[in-house]
């Protein structure tokens, strides 16, 4: 009688002998995402698959045919790639790696721009209740976590700003949508469990489209959001 070994190489080879064992759209699916340099949408996806295939069930057969694998796929601000299994991320790690902790002030911004955007830098201010320093902001700016959206249409015009797809791979986020809620930030300790009446937490959008009281980016305007402060900045920020 066969060993399991043997049978388990019997059935590669069988495999790789006919690889019609095995839907030709996990093939295909397969192929695109390992060439791509980049995540892919499911539209993308779709339009080079045959015709009559479900783009969502072979998705979903690929993802759980990886899923005990050392590469998994992963479904990050709605497009797909393949990323090394979380379990083994170590091994992609190395010693001289310096990890830059954020700023208390950087957090907590980068929190009022997730959960507000599109929001403005005097609109963030409002709502921590002190002046921000605008190298907390450059800081954001340089992660690419945060990107100005356009230019709020009130006097100043001042730039609007919102999350980037690279603020969703970093938290392994979906959609913005996929963010705690009240009830999840009062269990994990980060709200005070005796808030005012009435307190509510905004529910996020990511899309990207300009709103009503936006204008589209002027040429340079990155720029000036990373240029250095043309005055300093009155008051302390906590």
């Amino acid at each position: 009688m066969a060993s399991l070994a043997e049978k388990r190489i019997a059935d590669a080879e069988e495999r790789s002998v006919d690889p019609q064992a095995r839907p030709e759209e996990l093939r295909l699916l397969e192929a695109l995402l390992f060439a791509s340099t980049e995540p892919l949408d499911q539209a993308t996806l779709a339009k080079r698959m045959p015709d009559g295939v479900d783009i969502k069930v072979a998705l979903a057969q690929l993802q759980a045919d990886y899923a005990l694998r050392g590469v998994n796929l992963v479904r990050v601000a709605n497009k797909w790639t393949f990323r090394t299994a979380g379990d083994l991320s170590w091994l992609m790690t190395r010693e001289s790696t310096e990890t830059r902790r954020l700023s208390r002030a950087a957090i907590e911004m980068l929190a009022i721009i997730a959960y507000h955007q599109p929001v403005t830098r005097a609109e963030i201010e409002e709502i921590r209740g002190v002046i921000t320093s605008k190298g907390t902001l450059d800081v954001l700016l340089e992660t690419g976590w945060i990107r100005p959206r356009g230019r709020r249409k009130t006097p100043g015009r001042p730039l609007t700003f919102g999350t980037t797809e690279a603020f969703l791979s970093q938290f392994s986020l979906e959609a913005l949508g996929d963010l705690p809620g009240l009830e999840e930030l009062k269990g994990t300790g980060l709200l005070d469990s005796r808030l005012p009446s009435g307190f509510s937490v905004p529910a996020p959008s990511d899309d990207p489209t300009l709103r009503d009281d936006e204008d589209p980016l002027e040429i340079g305007d990155l720029e000036l959001a990373l240029a250095p402060a043309v005055e300093p900045e009155s008051g302390g920020e906590s």
